[in-house]
């Protein structure tokens, strides 16, 4: 289980105002944008597996796309800055991580989860048993 508390005293000031004040990176801006390993995207305050690589792609709108997450979301309406938006959050830090929208690609559901860099951590492919994520392995089989 992880401490929330020492956790966001580890975080940069972007991270700590994207998962925790809900604020939003520049588009192009983050690190993961145009970013193709193979691995998985995990929380940056709990290090919960959110992502994979697998369900990664472009869609142009300048932050990470994914179809779909590893593990159930939580949601909420966000009806800030006069738009009409789902807002997706990680379920065990509840760290804001981007929305969701239903212009995604049709073939694979539909959705697009649009998310901020600032909330994610990489894990590499070839990292995943030494840090505690192998089981995540059978993503790619």
């Amino acid at each position: 289980m992880f401490n929330k508390e020492e956790a966001l005293k580890k975080l940069s000031e972007e991270e700590y105002n994207v998962t925790q004040k809900a604020a939003t990176e520049y588009p192009f801006t983050g690190k993961y944008d145009d970013f193709y390993e193979k691995g998985i995207y995990v929380d940056v305050v709990s290090g919960e597996p959110l992502f994979s690589s697998q369900d990664k792609y472009d869609a142009g709108c300048g932050w990470p796309s994914f179809t779909k997450p590893i593990k159930k979301l939580t949601y909420h309406r966000d009806q800030s800055h006069g738009m009409e938006r789902t807002e997706v959050k990680s379920p065990e830090a509840d760290s804001h991580l981007g929305h969701v929208f239903t212009d995604g690609p049709v073939d694979k559901g539909g959705l697009r989860y649009c998310i901020n860099s600032a909330a994610l951590k990489f894990i590499p492919y070839d990292k995943l048993d030494q840090t505690g994520y192998g089981e995540y392995k059978k993503l790619f089989e």
